[in-house]
């Protein structure tokens, strides 16, 4: 019997990252609890529901949307199914927590951003790095000005040999949107701005390479693959981003690289009165003082819940109070927008100027 005090919670995808939002939002038993779930391979589902207690296997997607006793939907499958699931939940009257990136490409994102404003409800984009204890310590040090004026910032994942699921979805192009720049890439650009003070972002120029997957090289760990499969997506990619306030960011991505790297995400804000370095989970603060190059160590504590609870709480306090995500639908179509202009300005080799008009 569902506890109507609780937000009942429906997910779409058992997988990996279906598993983890299973594990995480089951650390707040108390404000939420799954009602059901789905899958394309059923009988995943169903191991998950047996696992975590779920009472109803729904048979499709659409099935699991329509049920009275789900309140929100949680979309945790390849990319290019977000979009269609996110505005059907929506219409639907449910919220949504999509995984990201929020669309194939930004016209499926703004597909997203309109069926939110008609409906009214609430979409979160599962971007975690937000969330992670030393973003959170940077983001309280720039808001309290310790920075001065953050007027670049250059961030990026160098992963040396890393391709995910060669030959599935993963690595072609109609069905992920894009290679590392659309997977990996989009977190790092999501925390960039977040820890910029959310600029906008008004042209880019970029450039995008496969050398490896092509050849069936640098192949990672992460998903099976599919060696009778397709490889059209890129490995490495490039770009700088304009804003409207005149900073810019740069952003450098890859699934396999020759490089001395250790494969960890890095983000380096330069303010006037002080820098950031983070590097996987450590970093720093930068600054000058009495003539001297000064620098802080960043630390996360010891005994940390881990982002994805802070995650789940967030989109679980958005839904109940209605307030803005902090990773709304705006700020995934503004991800989906500088990942198809980079994708373009690779093509043209020239600069892109951003589309935001609805």
């Amino acid at each position: 019997m569902a506890d109507s005090s609780k937000i009942r919670i429906g997910l779409i995808g058992a997988g990996n990252i279906g598993n983890v939002h299973l594990q995480e939002f089951g650390k707040l038993g108390a404000e939420c609890e799954f009602v059901a779930i789905t899958d394309a391979y059923l009988p995943l589902a169903e191991q998950r529901a047996r696992e975590y207690n779920i009472p109803v296997v729904s048979p499709s997607p659409e099935e699991l949307i329509r049920r009275e006793d789900v309140d929100v939907v949680i979309v945790a499958v390849p990319n290019q199914a977000h979009a269609p699931l996110t505005i059907l939940a929506l219409e639907s009257g449910k919220h949504v927590l999509v995984e990201k990136p929020m669309g194939l490409d930004s016209a499926a994102a703004k597909d997203i951003v309109r069926a939110q404003q008609r409906t009214g409800k609430t979409v979160m984009v599962a971007h975690q790095m937000r969330w992670e204890p030393l973003s959170l310590k940077v983001k309280e040090q720039v808001e309290r000005g310790e920075l001065g004026r953050v007027y670049t910032a250059k961030t990026g994942w160098y992963r040396r040999k890393g391709i995910p699921g060669w030959g599935t979805w993963f690595t072609q192009h109609n069905q992920s949107g894009g290679g590392p720049l659309i997977d990996i890439g989009v977190h790092m650009l999501d925390l960039a701005f977040f820890l910029m003070g959310e600029p906008k972002p008004v042209s880019v120029y970029g450039s995008t390479y496969a050398e490896f997957g092509p050849k069936k090289k640098g192949i990672g760990t992460w998903g099976k693959p599919n060696w009778n499969g397709t490889y059209d997506v890129e490995d490495l990619a490039t770009a700088i981003i304009k804003m409207e306030d005149g900073t810019s960011l740069t952003l450098e991505v890859s699934w396999a690289v020759h490089m001395d790297t250790d494969s960890a995400p890095f983000l380096h804000l330069m303010g006037s009165e002080g820098g950031v370095a983070l590097r996987g989970n450590e970093g720093k603060f930068l600054t000058e003082r009495f003539d001297q190059a000064i620098e802080a160590p960043l630390t996360a504590p010891a005994d940390d819940e881990g982002a994805r609870v802070r995650l789940s709480r967030h989109f679980l306090d958005c839904v109940r109070t209605g307030k803005q995500p902090w990773t709304s639908a705006e700020t995934g179509l503004r991800s989906n927008l500088i990942i198809d202009a980079i994708y373009e300005s690779s093509r043209t080799g020239g600069e892109v100027k951003l589309d935001w008009s609805l």
